[in-house]
């Protein structure tokens, strides 16, 4: 699909369901779309997809195509071209699922597009610029280490690399030998190179109408052991908690959609039932706790987290609207 900044190869799953949305996901950086163990398919298998399939239409976004002489996108960019691919395959709305980089592009896109999200997925999302200190430790470590080592420390905890060698290696040879690592390399480039998305969380009666923040359903998830956990609680803060929850998922990493599909696939199934979307169901695979840890408190985090959720259940609706973070952690 041709767009203002490049060209993109989308897929496409399914026909449209009347007015509902269409699922779309964004992969992180090294993640292809088309690798066996990359998200979408090791996720949707444990969303009971004949069941799915039936309700939803999917759209699988991987990052533009390069052609010779081009410049790559910045990641603004990228968010740019969405508006028009979902105007050429007459898609009205979507449902956002974003890893890492993925995640950002999606919340640019809902910031700057709000009538066309209805939600989102954001995992390993991280709404700041590449701070000082990151942009000089990025710099020491592309002298001293090649691309693959830095793709997989951005995906796992020094932890996960030393302990789960078998993921390690799938993951290694797969961004080694299956990702063009020009393409590789310009995309990271461009994620290192982000703006700070610049959200700020509305205060009641002061500047809930002005402030930049995202107006959709929002699920933020984040394994325990992830390098992530301290940009998804900052993410957190940022936003606004009467839409905003906070999913912490134990005894997982940087991949909780490939280490822990079934229980993503059960929250975000909650989620989504949340936003009325599909008919309640039993909850059968999540044990669900609320924390009020520092681990994954957000800035007002010394408050009682008591509010209701969509994970909550099949009779919980819709969040309450009180102005307190929610945060969920998933025990495996």
């Amino acid at each position: 699909i041709e767009t203002p900044h490049g060209v993109l190869h989308v897929t496409m799953r399914g026909s449209p369901k009347g007015n509902r949305p269409v699922i779309l996901t964004y992969h992180d950086i090294g993640l292809n779309r088309i690798h066996p163990s990359t998200f979408h398919l090791k996720f949707y298998e444990y969303c009971e997809f004949g069941h799915w399939t039936a309700l939803f239409t999917y759209c699988f976004m991987p990052t533009i195509y390069m052609q010779p002489l081009y410049q790559y996108p910045t990641m603004d960019e990228l968010a740019e071209m969405l508006p028009s691919v979902l105007t050429q395959l007459k898609v009205n709305s979507v449902i956002g699922i974003g890893v890492g980089a993925g995640a950002y592009i999606l919340t640019c896109f809902a910031l700057n597009q709000p009538s066309l999200v209805e939600g989102l997925v954001l995992i390993n999302v991280d709404p700041c610029a590449e701070g000082w200190i990151d942009w000089a430790a990025s710099k020491l470590t592309g002298w001293t280490s090649n691309l693959v080592d830095i793709v997989m420390a951005h995906h796992f905890s020094t932890e996960e690399l030393t302990d789960n060698q078998e993921l390690i290696q799938t993951y290694r040879l797969h961004i080694a030998q299956d990702i063009n690592q020009d393409n590789l390399a310009l995309f990271c480039g461009s994620y290192n190179a982000r703006q700070d998305l610049g959200v700020e969380r509305p205060v009641v009666g002061l500047n809930e109408n002005t402030v930049k923040t995202l107006t959709c359903p929002s699920l933020l998830v984040v394994g325990d052991t992830s390098p992530a956990v301290e940009a998804v609680v900052e993410c957190n803060s940022r936003l606004n908690p009467t839409k905003t929850t906070l999913l912490k998922m134990a005894d997982c990493g940087g991949l909780p959609q490939v280490v822990q599909p079934g229980k993503l696939a059960e929250a975000f199934k909650y989620f989504v039932q949340g936003m009325g979307y599909i008919p309640a169901a039993g909850m059968t695979r999540l044990s669900r706790s609320r924390s009020s840890s520092s681990s994954i408190t957000s800035t007002d985090g010394s408050r009682n987290r008591n509010m209701n959720s969509p994970l909550d259940g099949p009779n919980s609706g819709v969040l309450d609207n009180q102005g307190r973070p929610q945060t969920m952690e998933v025990s495996c």
